[in-house]
């Protein structure tokens, strides 16, 4: 059980601190507020909760077709493009030092770009079904402990991107704040271009492989 545990730790927090979508849009969403972070995890769970669920009852190789995959970047790459889209049109809306943000809900936010995220499902369904399969083999109590500390680690790694962002904006005015935004909504439209274009021209699979060691890498 105690290296079952250790795993989980080391392999939930290397997924939470490798950048990409919801680090994106956590940082933008911070910087009006506070807990945004809580609120994306909130989102997060909604969509992780279920899905372990579902890892439990097989689905597992129904999220290792070809095909899914290609349908689920192609629709989580057009999500990021329209968020991305709308993130940096928000900066024309400033007027006399209104804050510029992205126009979701965090919750939201955490929904979309978990469900959307074709590597964060392709991570259930290879390394996260390896850890629901031992947890099951230890019994459903490491199960809950499993959800346990992923759901923590997510939050606290959420809730610190959340702080940054908005610790930045409050130190440093709307100009830090405008900066934000704008560097948020260019990685939202560059990941979006790199989970359409990987879903029109799929990579080998043993390349796909490596790459989906993270639910949140780019």
């Amino acid at each position: 059980m105690t290296d079952f545990l250790i795993t989980v730790f080391c392999l939930t927090l290397s997924g939470a601190l490798a950048p990409g979508p919801i680090t994106a849009a956590t940082l933008a969403a911070g910087a009006i507020n506070r807990h945004a972070g809580a609120w994306v995890c909130a989102g997060h769970m909604a969509v992780e909760l279920p899905l372990i669920l579902l890892l439990v009852g097989g689905l597992g190789r129904f999220l290792e077709s070809p095909q899914v995959r290609t349908g689920i970047g192609m629709a989580g790459g057009v999500v990021l493009l329209l968020m991305g889209l709308q993130l940096a049109a928000s900066l024309r809306k400033q007027t006399d030092g209104a804050p510029a943000a992205a126009e979701q809900h965090p919750l939201w936010i955490g929904v979309v770009l978990s469900g959307a995220n074709p590597y964060f499902l392709v991570w259930w369904a290879t390394v996260g079904l390896r850890m629901v399969g031992d947890a099951m083999a230890l019994g459903s109590a490491a199960l809950v402990l499993l959800a346990a500390i992923h759901w923590t680690l997510d939050l606290g790694w959420l809730e610190v991107l959340s702080l940054a962002g908005f610790k930045g904006s409050q130190v440093f005015g709307d100009r830090c704040q405008r900066a934000i935004t704008a560097i948020c909504a260019l990685m939202l439209l560059g990941f979006g271009v790199k989970f359409v274009c990987e879903a029109a021209f799929p990579a080998t699979p043993a390349a796909t492989e490596v790459r989906a060691g993270s639910p949140y890498r780019p």
